[in-house]
């Protein structure tokens, strides 16, 4: 009797780890986002961690090819479980889940199983820490010359480089991107401010071509009035040291060289900090030449355009 009784327990211990498999259960889950299995083993985690530059750039071509989205979750064993992402009661900012891979989350949401895939029905999302935080050094790309080429709402590819000579506020953004949509009337302010004395002001979308009718949409509604291009990337981001997340602003000197880069929302003090700095290193410069030729400077003009 005490032996059938056991093997009716058994079964039924087993059965309900079958169904808590299956069937559908609120989870909440901490991990890392990745693009794909694949890319996660191409490397010992506990050795290289996931979310570098090139991670971050091959995550654009799995997720552009179809590759489900994943959190790998890793038990204290070092054990790693990958669960696929599925939309839920969360709205993710854009049409992937490309903007938050190599972020750490915590997600709550129901979970389930079929055969040996595990899924999760994200409900909430919470970014817990950005890329590289595991030991991955920053890139330091000030100093350095930036150049970047995208497509204008023409159809015409345009380059930093033909603005050298002009100090240029490269903000990189896109329609889908709540908080861009927050700092646009600063944006558009420093250029009626700036404009006459300089500055440049340029709206780096990572809206590709397909997108121009909601990005000419939002240009109307936010009043934009400096140039838009579009086709941005992570990779562009991530080459100019600005992570992955949306927005993120580059101020770019008179030579072309990055003065300064910003990841998130900017602050129109820090960006007017930066750019009356750059001004007075310029208008410092034009006296020294002219005292070195026996000429008096003419008086600046300081009237917007």
């Amino acid at each position: 009797m005490k032996r059938l009784l056991k093997s009716v327990l058994l079964i039924l211990a087993s059965y309900s780890v079958v169904a808590a498999q299956n069937e559908t259960g609120t989870v909440r889950l901490e991990g890392q986002i990745v693009c794909c299995q694949d890319c996660w083993v191409k490397a010992d985690r506990k050795v290289v961690a996931y979310g570098t530059p090139a991670d971050l750039a091959q995550a654009e071509l799995c997720i552009a090819k179809g590759d489900p989205t994943l959190v790998a979750v890793t038990d204290p064993e070092g054990v790693t479980t990958f669960y696929q992402l599925e939309k839920g009661k969360f709205k993710r900012p854009g049409k992937s889940w490309i903007e938050y891979v190599g972020k750490r989350v915590e997600i709550t949401g129901s979970a389930r199983s079929k055969k040996d895939t595990h899924f999760v029905r994200v409900d909430e999302l919470k970014v817990v820490s950005p890329p590289n935080v595991a030991g991955v050094p920053q890139i330091d790309v000030i100093g350095t010359e930036a150049e970047l080429a995208l497509t204008d709402l023409s159809g015409v590819e345009q380059r930093l480089s033909a603005y050298r000579g002009r100090i240029v506020v490269l903000n990189f953004w896109a329609t889908y991107c709540v908080p861009c949509r927050k700092e646009m009337p600063d944006l558009a302010a420093i250029q009626n401010q700036y404009a006459a004395l300089g500055v440049q002001v340029i709206g780096a979308s990572a809206d590709t071509v397909a997108d121009k009718a909601k990005v000419l949409r939002f240009i109307k509604e936010t009043k934009l009035n400096f140039p838009v291009w579009l086709g941005a990337s992570a990779a562009d981001m991530m080459r100019f040291g600005l992570g992955s997340a949306l927005p993120g602003t580059l101020i770019i000197g008179r030579d072309g060289k990055i003065v300064a880069n910003i990841a998130g929302v900017i602050k129109p003090s820090e960006l007017k900090r930066h750019l009356d700095r750059l001004l007075a290193q310029t208008e410092k410069q034009t006296k020294d030449q002219l005292a070195g030729a026996g000429q008096k400077p003419a008086k600046a003009s300081s009237v917007p355009s």
